[in-house]
């Protein structure tokens, strides 16, 4: 989120970075609100200072017998009154606006991000790894998966509906080691500290992170049904009449919020990140270093018709996330750093990759920076993501209030980065395809050995022949 100051002073830079993203100018417009903003709050004071004056005057004209001059000023006292709540009105209206129309604009672009309108425009930075040659047809992992008889997506249908999965056996061992493996690196090597966040979080999360207001319709909001809000309801009055709190009730052991809407989190980057908001951390403790492990949730609102089959593109998924809160003059290195630490996971598991940096059509609303890790398929014979790694400067911490406490006493926005260390079902879908075998088995990483309890190979079912 902006700070309107700013683009005041760097109206041209700001226009500038809206250009790269193929938008249209926008600070003449936003310029505009602010004056009406700044004008209907001079507007209130000037009426405020002029009520306060002649309220003063009343006294002493009432004590000097002027009893016409007095009356005249309480009139005025009256007119000023109205008209404030007027002023008023017009200054809650004017800041509004400002503020709906700062909340969509996305993060300006760093000088060194590539021009571009979409993925073809990405710039590729380097490439690890070689495919490994086969003298069969590589599958694609739904087909490996349900020749196993472990991936069955007909049955996750039934249950939840579409872009959906149910994992069995040894690929469900298999999704529980990888995440194991990317969390003990992480936390291990990389100097990570491990959090275990709510999966449900409200408005103002979604909002610090930027997925509100607007992506809402990628996003999954939990609802009630009307007859636990008519409880709700019911009980709520009960408890306005007996408490002082009315923001919250008592009942059955629990404390049930009063109107709150509650989203499922779509990356652990919105809890992680949240950790700081509203705070004022030392710049001795920075920087902060958060992940987690945890499902994600995605209405895919944009993808119709995008990867419909198989676990690229999921409603639910589990995600490794890493997240990064640091000064300003160590964010380019904190990201560069972040990056490395995504990398590892793919070199630990011997996946081949290579690494682009997003153009500025094709990177997130929040970020400044993307670069994303994109690993071989031998299946689909292409490159996909599997991890996006983004520095986001104060764009977060403006919207959270988080800031730390500089040398000098006074406190500065945080930077925030985030990204994928990495998403645990491309990586299930990453080894199903780079380790599958002629026969239809699936070789396990050496690296996650130790986390399959020792299992090397996952197997072809055998037909049993009962003998008589």
């Amino acid at each position: 989120m902006y700070d309107i100051k700013w683009i005041r002073d760097n109206a041209e830079v700001f226009d500038k970075g809206r250009q790269r993203r193929r938008l249209e100018p926008l600070a003449e417009k936003l310029l505009a609100l602010d004056d009406a903003r700044r004008a209907a709050i001079a507007k209130s004071q000037a009426a405020q200072e002029r009520r306060n004056v002649a309220s003063k005057k009343i006294g002493a004209t009432i004590k000097a017998g002027d009893t016409a001059r007095a009356e005249a000023l309480k009139a005025e006292i009256g007119e000023l009154k109205t008209a404030l709540a007027s002023y008023e009105a017009e200054e809650r209206e004017a800041i509004a606006a400002l503020d709906e129309a700062l909340k969509e604009i996305p993060n300006t672009p760093l000088d060194d991000v590539p021009d571009g309108c979409d993925e073809n425009d990405n710039v590729e930075l380097r490439r690890a790894g070689e495919p490994r040659a086969t003298d069969f047809q590589p599958k694609e992992h739904f087909d490996i998966g349900e020749a196993l008889g472990l991936m069955d997506f007909e049955t996750a249908t039934k249950i939840s509906g579409a872009r959906f999965v149910v994992l069995k056996g040894a690929l469900a061992r298999l999704e529980r080691a990888l995440s194991q493996f990317m969390l003990d690196l992480h936390t291990g090597e990389h100097g990570y500290t491990e959090v275990s966040p709510p999966l449900l979080v409200r408005d103002d999360a979604m909002f610090g992170t930027a997925q509100l207001p607007k992506f809402r319709d990628d996003q999954f909001l939990a609802t009630r049904d009307e007859t636990f809000h008519e409880a709700v309801n019911r009980r709520a009055q009960e408890h306005y009449q007996t408490s002082t709190n009315p923001t919250a009730f008592t009942g059955l052991g629990e404390v049930v919020p009063l109107d709150v809407e509650y989203w499922l989190i779509p990356t652990a980057e919105v809890p992680l990140t949240n950790l700081v908001r509203e705070k004022i951390v030392g710049e001795n403790e920075l920087p902060l270093r958060f992940t987690a492990c945890t499902s994600c949730f995605r209405a895919e609102a944009g993808a119709a018709g995008k990867d419909t089959r198989g676990m690229i593109r999921q409603h639910q998924f589990t995600k490794v996330e890493l997240v990064s809160i640091t000064t300003p003059e160590a964010s380019l290195a904190e990201h560069d750093r972040m990056l490395l630490c995504a990398e590892e996971v793919l070199k630990r598991l011997e996946l081949p990759y290579r690494v682009v940096t997003l153009c500025t059509g094709d990177m997130g609303f929040a970020s400044q920076k993307t670069y994303d890790i994109e690993v071989w398929l031998p299946g689909q014979n292409r490159y996909r993501e599997i991890s996006s790694v983004s520095v986001c400067g104060d764009f977060q911490a403006r919207r959270m209030n988080a800031r730390y406490r500089a040398e000098d006493g006074k406190p500065r926005f945080v930077h925030t980065l985030n990204g994928s260390g990495v998403a645990v079902g491309r990586a299930l879908v990453a080894i199903l395809e780079n380790y599958q075998n002629e026969d239809g088995s699936v070789t396990v990483p050496d690296a996650l050995h130790v986390y399959m309890g020792g299992i090397e190979e996952i197997g072809v079912p055998r037909v049993k022949i009962r003998c008589s």
